[in-house]
């Protein structure tokens, strides 16, 4: 299955309870932090909840 990699380009700090436990699901902590994840319909379904908080691109 293709893989995805996710980076937080911006903070979490004063978002929603909602999108900062989205970011901690995705496995970013930190600014600048890079996860990989398989290209699923639930993960892609988080990045679309957070979109305005990470970039993506296909690994």
């Amino acid at each position: 299955m293709a893989k995805v990699k996710v980076t937080q380009v911006k903070s979490g700090i004063k978002k929603p309870l909602r999108q900062k436990k989205t970011l901690e699901a995705l496995g970013l902590r930190k600014l600048g932090q890079v996860v990989e994840h398989e290209n699923t319909p639930s993960i892609m379904g988080m990045i679309a909840k957070v979109n305005h908080l990470v970039s993506t691109e296909e690994a």
